[in-house]
């Protein structure tokens, strides 16, 4: 049972830093400098590499860079990197949106069978454009982190993967409930295409990327540029470099944005400036507000913290995480980007990406906390295996004792824990992932040290039990009947 409960507990810690959803600080006064910040929380977090952006009362104000392009090289990080910015894109994708909304060609309130038909007669078909943009479509986290590994690669990847979620019931009744879930942003994605005659990664380069200057950045498509750092993943407290950099064409209305830390800080000059432009000042004040009661702290793209003025959004992709976040009010906003992934306990990067943007906002931030409880659950995790391994080497050892058992105890004592171990088996199989909100090769993708060790204890915990029994019931009419039973 402690063993449950520990996978447990680690499955509700594990789902904010597996989907990329993070927190901002909260205002006070200003706390150290941006230098101090990065000596102190760079080498705690374990990235090899940042990248910041600072603009100030609407213009760029500051851009630095630390570290390297790849673990155990010397190619330093510079103003020209890039990197996978992950769930920031969803903000790219909400501006298109409401280009062709503005353009006439999309209404907010329409139902996505109006313009995808692989939506008619599906329970899926009713949900709204609005609902899409605000998560309250009812799909899933889950159902937006299931990966199609079957129909990766193509130009038309996109239309496959919508097609697939077409046939999915959502797992909420629509505009009932609030869950981050991909899956909105594909359908999306795919809506534009549809409406506009555009591959998606062309729509967004033609009426965002080159109309704002964002010139060193791109929507992937299958290929991964030159300048695009190498992400970094976890592994057993150190960051492993990812062995080659793959982007993914269907995933790209979701996550799929390249760009500088300089590029990006356009783009929050864009969204902060009050002006019409890429898209008109009401709309973009319509993106940056809650977009209703059901989605009280998130807009079109954007999360929101009305009580401080704060809109932001965090971005986890395997080997890359980011947090870009605004002012509006102050026309302030700071971009960071680091080319590794956070770590159970170990090498978390959220502090880093926060003490960066509260040092660059002058906001107080007192940092993220005790992470020791995920840091002993990882630990636990661990050792678990090896535990298992030592006790079926201390079973064959006292074997003599196994074969004594008998009776209703004796049947009892040798049968239950392989009941426990199937439970357990199915709860880190199964009931994490879910608690997380993403299956478990997804997980093994953004942390695969904890995805060695979730299937080594499921499978460690079951040999063990099994292993008891054939040694128990294997020998018996050898065994020594003189030996006093011992529990084991």
């Amino acid at each position: 049972m402690q063993r449950l409960l520990t996978i447990l507990m680690l499955g509700l810690c594990l789902g904010m830093s597996v989907l990329g959803l993070g927190f901002v600080p909260t205002a006070h006064a200003s706390g150290g400098s941006l230098d101090d910040v990065l000596d102190a929380e760079m080498p705690a977090s374990g990235v090899p590499g940042l990248a910041y952006a600072v603009v100030t009362d609407g213009e760029l104000s500051s851009i630095g860079q630390r570290g390297v392009v790849r673990s155990g090289g010397t190619e330093k990080i510079t103003a020209d990197t890039t990197f996978l910015i992950g769930s920031i894109s969803k903000s790219f994708t909400a501006l298109a949106v409401m280009q062709l909304v503005e353009a006439g060609g999309v209404d907010l309130d329409a139902e996505i069978s109006n313009y995808l038909d692989s939506f008619s007669g599906r329970p899926a078909g009713v949900v709204t454009i609005r609902q899409l943009l605000s998560h309250t479509s009812g799909y899933s986290t889950y159902q937006g982190n299931t990966s199609h590994t079957d129909i990766d690669g193509g130009a038309d990847e996109l239309a496959r993967r919508v097609d697939e979620l077409a046939r999915e019931t959502p797992a909420n009744v629509p505009g009932a409930r609030w869950e981050y879930s991909n899956a909105n942003y594909l359908v999306l994605g795919r809506v534009i295409e549809v409406v506009s005659g555009q591959d998606y990664q062309d729509y967004v380069t033609a009426n965002i990327l080159t109309p704002i200057g964002m010139t060193h950045s791109l929507v992937v498509d299958g290929q991964v540029p030159a300048s695009l750092a190498t992400g970094h993943t976890p592994w057993f407290g150190t960051k492993r470099p990812i062995a080659d950099n793959t982007t993914s064409r269907g995933m790209a209305p979701a996550g799929g944005v390249i760009a500088t830390a300089s590029d990006l800080a356009l783009y929050l000059q864009v969204m902060m400036n009050g002006t019409d432009d890429v898209l008109s000042a009401e709309g973009k004040a319509l993106m940056m507000r809650p977009a209703g009661d059901t989605s009280p702290f998130y807009g079109f793209g954007w999360f929101t913290d009305p009580a401080t003025g704060r809109v932001w959004h965090s971005g986890s992709t395997p080997g890359f995480e980011s947090l870009a976040t605004m002012i509006p009010a102050r026309n302030q906003a700071v971009v960071v980007l680091v080319n590794g992934g956070s770590g159970v306990g170990f090498g978390d990067t959220e502090q880093l990406r926060n003490a960066v943007t509260a040092a660059s906002l002058g906001l107080d931030y007192s940092g993220e906390g005790s992470r020791w409880t995920q840091k002993l659950l990882f630990i636990a995790l661990v050792l678990l295996p090896i535990g298992y391994l030592a006790s079926m080497a201390w079973a064959w050892r006292r074997r003599s004792s196994l074969r004594a058992k008998s009776g209703a105890f004796g049947l009892f004592s040798l049968w239950f824990p392989l009941l426990t171990t199937l439970v357990a088996t199915w709860v880190v199989l199964s009931l994490v992932p879910t608690l997380i909100g993403a299956p478990l090769g997804t997980l093994a993708l953004f942390q695969p040290d904890l995805g060695v060790v979730l299937v080594a204890s499921a499978v460690t915990g079951v040999l063990w039990a099994v292993f008891r029994l054939i040694v128990a019931y294997s020998g018996r009419s050898s065994s020594s009947t003189g030996d006093e039973p011992e529990r084991v």
